[in-house]
């Protein structure tokens, strides 16, 4: 228990501790908080309280403006922290509890922090590691017998997104231009995408990386992967159709990508950790791996449109669905030599299960927009309006407590044509 009161339906109990980037109306410089309840603690603050093998000689870290120096010390220094800061927010520890003009100096309330991009993004991948959603796009564009491209059942099929344009929860998306040819017409236009969607995913930072040439090995994986955000990989299908052959997404994607703001250590998920699905045909020898990296998370999706009181919800899902887990993901992303940074971020693809409520996407949801997704409050969608809210939630559900991410939210605003 900590001394800070927080409320069993709270995302953020001591069990979870999630780092984000803040800052104040009063104090605009960026810095290293953690959540607990609906407070912050400022880790610059308090770092001189860090005494620890590790964190002593590097105190350095906390006074950062992004976590990527942190991610950098490796699993050591993340598990030395955690440990420390339960210790230091316990209702035994008298250091903060019982210390009022520390814990004034220490502590900002939630509800008056700006949240930041947790790292300086270097790089960003996106994978499609979710079975259910290959399969359903497939279907829908190549027929059932060719649902899956031959790859797909051997590798973690991904590609190299945009970092720039990757935002942090809160922040607007306007409508996408593009390049597209409807209705499979023989002459393409240049318009607003009529067909934008989202994306439920899920994403991990890198740690320490690994050098030019040196891939990571399946067993030292977890070492490398900080801790996980919920994402929106927004997608404008229109426009994404056209493009993607030969090479893939490229203005169909690049325009936006959000990601929640506090990023939730592996550690804190753990317990939580499910048994790997399983692959057939079983994966070649480097991405083999026994030990259990799938997370039990359940998430939402939700859309507060123009005139509507509160969000309808369209889309009840969860992490567990995934094919290729995340270490799986990073070994076959250096297996060829390819360095990963700290503060790179990895992405799961679109996350969908078995079931229609499940599907990760408005794509899936609409089946190709020949369906309509009930909103409630008189309102449906086959793909997102201008003035529409998309706001992802998602938590493990633990005994008395849950371990969560806040929330993953964007609003569109309209297309800027040129």
């Amino acid at each position: 228990m900590s001394f800070i009161k927080v409320d069993e339906n709270s995302h953020f109990p001591i069990q979870n501790l999630p780092y984000g980037i803040f800052s104040t109306p009063d104090e605009p410089r960026h810095r290293i908080g953690v959540a607990i309840g609906v407070q912050v603690l400022d880790l610059n603050a308090v770092k001189h309280l860090f005494d620890g093998p590790v964190l002593s000689k590097q105190h350095h870290v906390f006074e950062q403006s992004t976590l990527n120096a942190f991610m950098a010390l490796g699993w050591e220094a993340w598990t030395e922290a955690r440990s420390w800061l339960q210790k230091i927010l316990s209702d035994k520890e008298p250091t903060l509890r019982d210390n009022s003009e520390l814990r004034k100096r220490v502590f900002i309330p939630q509800a008056s922090a700006i949240m930041h991009l947790p790292s300086e993004i270097g790089d960003y991948t996106d994978f499609y590691s979710s079975w259910q959603h290959a399969t359903n796009v497939g279907m829908m564009f190549r027929g059932k017998e060719n649902a899956l491209m031959p790859n797909w059942l051997h590798l973690p099929v991904g590609y190299h997104g945009r970092a720039s344009s990757v935002v942090i929860s809160g922040t607007p998306i306007t409508r996408p231009v593009g390049q597209m040819c409807p209705n499979d017409s023989k002459s393409p236009l240049v318009a607003a995408s009529k067909r934008l969607d989202i994306e439920l995913e899920m994403a991990f930072f890198v740690g320490p990386g690994n050098k030019l040439g040196a891939p990571i090995p399946i067993g030292e994986a977890h070492k490398h992967i900080f801790g996980m955000v919920l994402m929106n990989d927004w997608s404008a299908r229109d426009i994404q159709k056209w493009e993607y052959v030969p090479l893939g997404p490229f203005l169909g994607k690049s325009f936006g990508t959000t990601i929640s703001p506090w990023v939730v250590t592996m550690e804190a998920l753990m317990p939580f950790a499910l048994p790997n699905p399983i692959q057939d045909p079983k994966p070649l020898p480097y991405l083999c791996d026994d030990q259990p990296y799938t997370f039990d998370i359940n998430l939402f999706v939700a859309i507060k449109g123009e005139g509507m009181s509160k969000p309808g919800n369209i889309c009840r899902s969860n992490f567990k669905h995934m094919y290729w887990t995340m270490k799986q993901q990073l070994t076959h992303h250096t297996v060829n030599g390819c360095n990963l940074r700290p503060g790179d971020l990895l992405a799961s693809g679109t996350i969908s299960g078995p079931e229609p409520e499940n599907f990760g996407s408005m794509l899936e949801l609409s089946w190709n927009g020949t369906k309509s997704i009930d909103l409630g409050h008189g309102q449906s969608r086959t793909f997102l309006q201008d003035g529409d809210e998309v706001i992802i939630t998602g938590y493990c559900q633990g005994k008395g407590h849950r371990i969560g991410f806040g929330e993953c939210s964007g609003k569109i605003l309209p297309a800027r044509i040129i």
